[in-house]
């Protein structure tokens, strides 16, 4: 006796591409990885309340 044949979809009905990332997905996730690679760092004169050197100073 055979064990009977899953009522859910098979994986030969899955569309070729089926689990890859579109062309369009992957064009929206350059924009944002170039959008964050061009955002400067910040400045030691952005307010950041010398975090850095209380840091070196405490050792």
């Amino acid at each position: 006796m055979s064990a009977p044949t899953p009522a859910g979809p098979q994986p030969e009905d899955q569309p070729p591409a089926f689990g890859q990332p579109s062309p369009a997905l992957i064009a929206r996730a350059d924009r944002g990885y170039a959008r964050f690679l061009a955002v400067p760092p910040p400045g030691a004169d952005t307010g950041d309340h010398e975090q850095d050197a209380d840091a070196a100073g405490a050792r």
